[in-house]
Formats: structure tokens, sequence, C-alpha cells
């Protein structure tokens, strides 16, 4: 937790507080909102692809309690919305413990929120950038909640289109030091589902609120998505739609899956 003040940069559009926007939350500032109704009317489906997201969030990590996973590190976890995931972990596993981790320094002035756990179990929060793979896993927050010689589940929920550099080599690097029966759980943007780069209701038009406003983001296609799964157990049904992946409990509107256009999946280290 900082101990000074917080240097929040209201002044700049940031993809957590725009997130928030999204969600119907209330931390985001002027530049957020502006960046987000310019979202909205480039690509209006933005609303139910976040709250879709949301969904996936709590089914993969209910799924991932079910198959015996009891500790969670969440990666780009954002500005805390209620249940988080430690709360649905510790609803099925009250012993589960969970180290959040984010970059931004408004998830870090309400990172509190997300340390009431249950008596059983832990939470943690580190604060760091999602490209330092080895700072992350080296964090005393981290050491001292997790077990790292037994299985962790790592979160990437809507997080690597906006990680800039070898995406690639960053969930290597996270994989690569967990027990066997780790996991790896992800959402990612795509544009699999636009009718071209023109399509005017393609979810590049979303992206490119971001991109005007310095934010680099860079969707993937299904075979893109698939690599970071590489030397890993692709669970069934593989690379999938969110709303489609073992789809018990997610609610989605009729509609095309250009709605959405986040691909989402489940590896295990074996």
């Amino acid at each position: 937790m900082a101990d000074g003040p917080i240097d929040l940069r209201t002044d700049v559009a940031h993809p957590a507080r725009m997130y928030d926007y999204f969600l119907g939350g209330k931390d985001f500032y002027d530049a957020d909102r502006a960046a987000a109704e310019q979202a909205l009317q480039n690509f209006p489906a933005v609303r139910v692809t976040a709250r879709t997201n949301r969904d996936f969030m709590r089914h993969a990590t209910r799924f991932l309690v079910g198959q015996g996973v009891r500790q969670f590190l969440d990666i780009g976890t954002g500005i805390p919305t209620e249940p988080n995931l430690h709360q649905v972990a510790q609803e099925g596993a009250p012993e589960a413990r969970v180290v959040y981790v984010d970059n931004d320094p408004i998830v870090l002035a309400h990172a509190r929120a997300l340390l009431v756990s249950s008596d059983e179990g832990r939470t943690a929060y580190v604060q760091a950038d999602a490209s330092d793979p080895g700072a992350i896993l080296a964090a005393p927050e981290l050491t001292e909640t997790l077990d790292l010689t037994q299985p962790v589940a790592v979160s990437l929920m809507a997080l690597l289109h906006f990680v800039p550099g070898d995406v690639y080599e960053i969930v290597k690097a996270l994989m690569e030091p967990l027990a066997p029966g780790s996991y790896l759980a992800m959402s990612h943007v795509t544009t699999d589902f636009d009718d071209g780069p023109e399509d005017p209701d393609g979810m590049m038009r979303l992206l490119q609120v971001y991109i005007d406003r310095g934010i680099p983001v860079r969707p993937r296609s299904r075979v893109e998505v698939s690599r970071f799964f590489d030397g890993l157990e692709l669970l069934d049904p593989g690379v999938e739609v969110i709303h489609r992946w073992r789809n018990e409990g997610i609610e989605h509107p009729k509609g095309h899956d250009k709605q959405v256009s986040l691909w989402g999946a489940i590896g295990r280290k074996v």
C-alpha cells in the first residue's frame, strides 16, 4: 500500500477507469468519461462486452475452484467491482488465497476493498506491471500469501491486449515457476468477428478510441490466442467466445458473437 499521495493522472483516459464506467461504476474522471462515451458511440455493445467479461471471470473462477484450485494470481485486477475474484473463490472454498496485481494508481487507492478475506483464506495486493513477471513473482506480498510449490491459477482477464512487448514470453515466465496442476485462465479481445477493417459495427471501431488516446491495444486472432497455451493442456472446448466457454450460468442476450469479441480459454500445466 502506498504511504504518500497517489498521482491518479486524472487528465488522461485509462482502460481500467473506462471499464469501470462501462460497468456502471463511479471511479472515473472527465477524460475517462469522454473516452468511454466515444467508445459507446463507436461500438454500442461495449457494455455487453464488459459485463460478459466479468461473467466469464466469475464462471472461470468457480470452474477452477471445482478443479481443486485454492490459490489464485489475478493480474490486471482493475477497480474493485463486487463480486471480486476472491469473493467468488472463497464462496466455494473459504480457504482460498488470492493475490491481486495491477499498475493503475487508482486500483491501489481502492485496494483495501480487495483485502477483506474470509477468516480461513487470505488476500494480498501487489502494485506491479504485468510486463515484469519476475517482479510479480518475487513480491513479498505474493511469496507470503501463495505457496508456489502447490497449484496456482493465473487469471489474465481482458489484459494482454493492453500489454506491449512480447506477451508470449511474459505468460511463459509467469507459468514456468508454477507447480504442475496450475492453470492459466484468460480472455482476450479479437477482431475475428469484424467484417473487414472498415466494418462500421466492428470491434476495431472500439479499439480505435483507445489507440487515438495513446493507449496501446492489440487484438489477436483465435490462432494467436491459442499460442498462449503452448506447453499447457488446453481444456475443452479450447479457445472459444467467452459466453460460449462451458457457458453454464453465463447469460448473454441474443445477438452475434461480435457483441462480445473476446476469446476465452483455460489451460492446465501438466
